[in-house]
């Protein structure tokens, strides 16, 4: 039994130092300050629109994310890089001009739909973010925003350069 403890002791110190030197390690921060691509640059977005997206988006889908306190500890910190990394591949507003035409359309669907099914903002960002929740104005907003965009997109370029043509059945 005085051997299980030594081990138990052992272990919990240990466990405490890698604990105390990841403390020293940290991920770049994702505050880029270039807004030469941005979404803004390529479509109009309403004050309205983008006062959802700033407070609702941007911290996971642009290049400016707010870090709170709790992200100077590890491992949290390397979790949200992680999450910041995923969405930023996913969706990146601060790129958005660059993307293609046809990417670019298929986000503005993409924004619709996960707005509608109450996909975003994620539940795990919302729960220590309340001010992030969507109320039914606000998604209504971004879904008809959405739509509006698409439709333009519509009037500005022709439908096969925006959708990606089915391969038949066979």
């Amino acid at each position: 039994m005085h051997f299980f403890k030594r081990i138990f002791r052992a272990l919990l110190m240990l466990a405490l130092v890698v604990l105390i030197v990841i403390q020293f390690f940290h991920p770049a921060k994702n505050l880029s300050g270039d807004d030469s691509m941005s979404i803004k640059v390529a479509f109009n977005v309403p004050a309205e629109v983008d006062g959802i997206l700033k407070t609702s988006c941007n911290d996971c889908h642009s290049n400016y994310t707010t870090y709170p306190w709790y992200t100077k500890i590890q491992p949290v910190d390397w979790w949200i890089d992680q999450h910041v990394r995923e969405g930023k591949e996913e969706l990146n507003f601060s790129e958005f001009a660059g993307y293609s035409p046809r990417r670019q359309y298929r986000k503005f669907e993409e924004i619709r739909e996960t707005v509608e099914e109450g996909e975003m903002p994620m539940e795990v960002y919302t729960v220590i973010h309340r001010e992030a929740v969507l109320n039914a104005a606000q998604k209504e907003q971004l879904m008809q925003w959405s739509i509006a965009m698409k439709d333009s997109m519509q009037r500005h370029y022709p439908m096969d350069s925006l959708k990606r043509n089915k391969k038949p059945s066979e």
